[in-house]
């Protein structure tokens, strides 16, 4: 028998898992909860071979409390987070699936986790060193483009800026090429770092990197001379990003 404690604050999804594991007759759910406090004292009473669990809760990053825990068991992620993030944690649990959670991946997964019995069992320093990234993490340094004909990997850093027009969102680059995707702007807004690209307009993506000159009429110069507009409501956004050179 395999015992299972389930780790997540979204109840619409705790519903769902539970659904899948029902169906599974070597399952037992021994618990749920979606409040660290509460699942560290059920976690030890119950002793479950599995723990399902969200990565980011609402009081906390559960790595907080896997950490801590001195168990024998296995360990399964459910996230939201991209697939940087992802990529990054290689903490030595069984596997993890994004959300939407697909049932077919789940139920293999279980499999897995059933047939195995020390391989995937994880340590707490790759958790504590798990949790330290996810406080900071890792800075994406490519992103694959995809075009009419071919997909091309591109360095972050050599974007000087994204134009967004009827769905599509143009690439300018350093070297003065520009590749055109099929995907509206604000897809890339989620995947470009936060801290280096700003949305200043509706159509506007920028690299900070490439600011030259900020007019007071609203307007950035972007080192290859392009002139950008600055939304109204956009300006406090780009002179505090300013003052932080000051």
């Amino acid at each position: 028998m395999l015992n299972v404690y389930i780790l997540e604050d979204e109840l619409n999804i705790v519903k769902y898992i539970w659904s899948i594991l029902d169906e599974i007759p070597y399952v037992r759910i021994v618990g749920h909860s979606g409040e660290m406090a509460k699942a560290e004292q059920e976690i030890y009473e119950k002793s479950p071979n599995l723990i399902l669990a969200d990565i980011q809760l609402k009081d906390g990053v559960s790595f907080e409390l896997l950490s801590r825990l001195n168990l024998d068991v296995h360990l399964l992620f459910i996230t939201a987070y991209s697939q940087y993030a992802i990529e990054a944690l290689n903490i030595g649990a069984i596997g993890y699936l994004t959300k939407p959670i697909d049932a077919i991946c789940l139920t293999e997964t279980i499999q897995k986790c059933f047939d195995k019995t020390q391989e995937f069992k994880f340590n707490q320093n790759q958790l504590l060193m798990a949790d330290r990234h996810m406080k900071t993490p890792a800075i994406p340094q490519k992103i694959a483009l995809k075009t009419f004909e071919f997909t091309q990997i591109i360095n972050i850093d050599d974007i000087v800026y994204c134009l967004g027009d009827k769905g599509y969102t143009t690439f300018f680059m350093r070297s003065g090429d520009h590749l055109l995707v099929s995907k509206v702007l604000k897809h890339f807004e989620g995947m470009l770092p936060e801290s280096q690209f700003i949305r200043c307009h509706q159509s506007y993506l920028i690299n900070t990197h490439y600011i030259h000159k900020y007019y007071k009429d609203g307007q950035l110069e972007m080192q290859d001379g392009k002139l950008i507009p600055v939304s109204n409501r956009k300006r406090d956004i780009i002179a505090q990003y300013i003052d932080t050179l000051s």
